[in-house]
């Protein structure tokens, strides 16, 4: 005969169970979402540094064929990301400035006829550098 007390098969996870995996997503999407969204505005950063760094050969070519930069006219396009304008047009100095909207509205970066690259303005949470295109939360520059 069999033991009326017999062991039942357990089916499903216990509520321990539930909530140590509930804490380990938690933990894992605590990491991994600010990871994950720092990456996209890095990732967009590098739209402005494109467009700014094609700007003193396109400059130069300016320069040799009007002797001036004054009303330089061969900035980058906007885009979703940035806007671009030209500043400070003399006949021997200019200053290009991509502004940015959206998810990297507040940096803002700028170059001269010199090639000098600065930083003018970044989001709270980052770290100006106005000697170079800051990509990183701490100020550093990696281009």
């Amino acid at each position: 005969m069999k033991d009326s007390h017999m062991k039942r098969l357990q089916r499903g996870f216990t509520l321990m169970e539930v909530l140590v995996a509930l804490a380990i997503i938690g933990i894992l999407s605590a990491v991994a979402v600010p990871m994950y969204s720092d990456y996209i505005v890095r990732a967009r950063l590098t739209e402005a540094f494109s467009g700014l760094a094609g700007v003193p050969a396109q400059a130069e070519q300016y320069w040799g064929n009007n002797r001036t930069f004054t009303a330089f006219n061969r900035l980058p396009g906007n885009t979703d990301n940035f806007a671009y304008t030209l500043s400070n047009d003399t006949d021997t100095t200019f200053t290009v400035t991509a502004t940015g909207m959206g998810t990297v509205e507040g940096f803002v970066f700028t170059i001269d006829q010199s090639g000098a690259r600065a930083t003018t303005a970044v989001p709270q949470g980052w770290t100006l550098n106005a000697n170079c295109w800051v990509d990183r939360k701490d100020g550093s520059c990696t281009q």
